[in-house]
């Protein structure tokens, strides 16, 4: 999408010629495949690579444009976000030393942009999702200013009618919501692409989605979205809900979100796929489109099917197909999106090289695998696997297999011998699936060694300093260019004892106790007693902070209270009181509380919903770990 000069429908009847074109592209395509017309006998791989910047303090840098014009390479285009680069490769012909190529030409590129990052203070990560991002980095003002942005979040935010919610649970739960599409720029991927002969279309995608959960319980490298511990492969479930269209009334009737897993096996051609998506999804956007494919096609020409393409590039599928044209032939590819970036270019690689050995290793006994296994479970296997990563179990032809067994004693050999079957050189095919048996006979993946030492670092300290860590030696580790299986565990001596906490919302307490303003006072005084606490905040019916009660409004009440009470809190709260945005410095937070002379700061946003609260005890354990509040 982000090759087209995209605008935004301004009324029904240009919908309706876009929609027009777009059929007309899927009858010229169905015209191609029946004449022979799409390149055959040929297998191509490539990548797009993802990266995330990070400043100095190991915060998103929102300096994309900025860092594109001094890297000055046509490889190199921007993301969604401020805080996003992505590296296009060079297509290789799948054989002999394609992998070296790839790798090399991905090494000289990130050596290149991390160069022209330097200057500019900021790092370059590879990671699925950087440990340190938060919602308040999500901010509009942080998208990239670029109109098909822009207009790719406003016609989604429309369809939707509503703001952007997130609901993930795992060891720790996330529930948030968001006026903007910008949770998607958390997701950064290494994407493969593999040339398909026509011919082998149906029988390869479906492999392909057979496999799916496999390479990515294999692949997994994203435990961690704002400070919490949630599936093994988050940016599953975080890209799904991010780019969601689908009301309450569409989840009633089941309809499927634009990011999926799909719903059913191929049965006839690529262009059932297209007609599904058509068929499912509203046309978000048109450009300007000149050619009249089908026409081309009856005259021998090659068309570039730009309508859908288009169409094609605004619904998600974690297999996606894909049409292109390149030295003048068309051809057709899957494109695997769901390999996340990291933790270093040689897991990516062999993660790919994996996937790719798969799908061309692809035994006869699962040609037909659409008529021997039901579709649900092989959804199953994929959100399963991105929920538990090397530790779930599949359902596998009728038996349950866990997944290191499955990836070990089967599909390691089938990506053996596919890379031999493209004659991959020897030391190459040796040198990056070493990486996936080492992977699997330690059972460590980049969200396992996350996980664990994320977890570790949590003890005696708060997530944003553990984040700030766990960033500092994923940073060291990626430098040094050996894979997450060789990374040992970080150690308390290894952590920077002297950290400087610049923000509230890097202090502030989250796991709140709160009552409503109709609530009793004497479910209050339970509650402050139960939970050995000093403060509760008082929220109204519309969730909004209106009081503050705490020991002192409590000994007025309690030197009044009569036998029959039935006071409310809001009664007895305080209504004047200080607040204070989650964004501002820990240092403004100090002044403030001792010029209103209180022990307690409720955190508010923009419309004074509750966010957190920061206690003297907080600023005291802030102090004791840094001996230093920031200006």
């Amino acid at each position: 999408m982000g090759e087209h000069a995209i605008t935004q429908f301004s009324d029904s009847n240009q919908k309706r010629i876009f929609t027009k074109r777009l059929l007309n592209d899927i009858r010229a395509l169905d015209y191609m495949l029946e004449h022979n017309m799409i390149e055959r006998k040929t297998s191509r791989i490539g990548a797009e690579q993802e990266l995330v910047l990070l400043d100095h303090e190991l915060k998103p840098a929102f300096n994309n444009m900025e860092l594109l014009e001094k890297i000055n390479d046509p490889h190199f285009t921007t993301e969604i976000a401020r805080f996003n680069l992505e590296i296009n490769l060079d297509p290789f012909d799948f054989e002999s030393d394609c992998f070296n190529k790839m790798e090399r030409q991905l090494l000289t590129l990130l050596a290149k942009g991390k160069k022209a990052a330097e200057k500019q203070k900021t790092h370059i990560m590879l990671t699925g999702i950087a440990p340190t991002l938060g919602q308040e980095h999500l901010h509009f003002d942080h998208m990239t200013p670029n109109s098909r942005y822009k207009a790719l979040n406003d016609m989604i935010y429309a369809e939707r009618k509503a703001d952007f919610e997130l609901n993930l649970s795992g060891k720790d739960e996330l529930i948030t919501q968001h006026p903007n599409i910008l949770f998607e720029a958390c997701n950064t991927s290494f994407q493969v692409h593999l040339q398909i002969d026509p011919d082998d279309f149906v029988e390869q995608y479906n492999w392909s989605q057979l496999i799916a959960g496999p390479v990515l319980a294999l692949a997994a490298n994203s435990p961690l979205l704002m400070g919490k511990r949630l599936w093994s492969e988050t940016r599953i479930a975080l890209f799904q809900q991010s780019v969601n269209t689908r009301n309450t009334i569409n989840n009633v009737r089941n309809k499927e979100p634009r990011v999926s897993f799909g719903k059913s096996w191929v049965k006839n051609s690529v262009t059932d796929l297209y007609k599904d998506n058509v068929s499912r999804f509203s046309a978000l956007f048109h450009m300007d489109i000149e050619e009249d494919a089908y026409e081309m096609v009856k005259q021998g020409k090659v068309p570039k099917l730009q309508a859908l393409n288009l169409h094609n590039g605004t619904v998600y599928k974690w297999n996606r197909p894909c049409y292109g044209v390149g030295n003048g032939k068309p051809h057709l590819r899957i494109e695997n999106r769901y390999i996340p970036s990291g933790p270093t270019v040689i897991d990516e690689m062999a993660s790919s090289a994996f996937w790719l050995g798969l799908m061309v290793g692809l035994p006869d006994k699962y040609k037909n695998v659409a008529d021997e296994m039901p579709f649900d479970e092989v959804r199953f296997n994929f959100y399963n696997a991105a929920r538990r990563g090397l530790d779930c179990q599949f359902n596998w032809f009728g038996k349950i297999v866990p997944a290191k067994r499955l990836l070990e004693k089967e599909l390691l050999e089938l990506a053996y011998n596919g890379l031999d079957k493209m004659k991959v050189n020897p030391q190459d095919i040796t040198k990056y699936m070493s990486v996936i048996e080492n992977r699997l006979r330690k059972k460590i993946t980049g969200s396992k060694w996350m996980s664990h030492n994320y977890s570790e670092l949590l003890k005696g300290s708060t997530p944003n300093e553990a984040c700030l860590n766990l960033s500092k030696k994923m940073l060291e580790n990626q430098s040094s260019g050996n894979p997450v299986h060789t990374w040992k565990n970080i150690t308390i001596k290894e952590q920077n004892t002297q950290k400087v906490f610049k923000r509230v919302n890097e202090i502030m307490e989250t796991d709140l106790f709160t009552v409503n303003e109709d609530d009793s006072i004497d479910l209050v005084v339970n509650v402050m007693n139960w939970q050995n606490i000093r403060h509760v905040p008082v929220e109204s019916t519309d969730n909004e902070l209106v009081g503050i009660i705490n020991a002192h409004s409590l000994i007025h009440y309690l030197a009044d209270k009569r036998e029959d009470d039935s006071t409310a809190a809001k009664e007895v709260m305080l209504t004047d009181f200080p607040t204070i945005s989650p964004t501002a410095s820990a240092k403004e937070a100090v002044v403030l509380m001792a010029d209103n002379r209180v022990d307690s700061l409720p955190v508010v946003d923009s419309n004074n919903r509750l966010l957190g609260i920061v206690t003297e005890s907080d600023i005291i354990q802030v102090l004791r770990i840094t001996n230093k509040i920031s200006e």
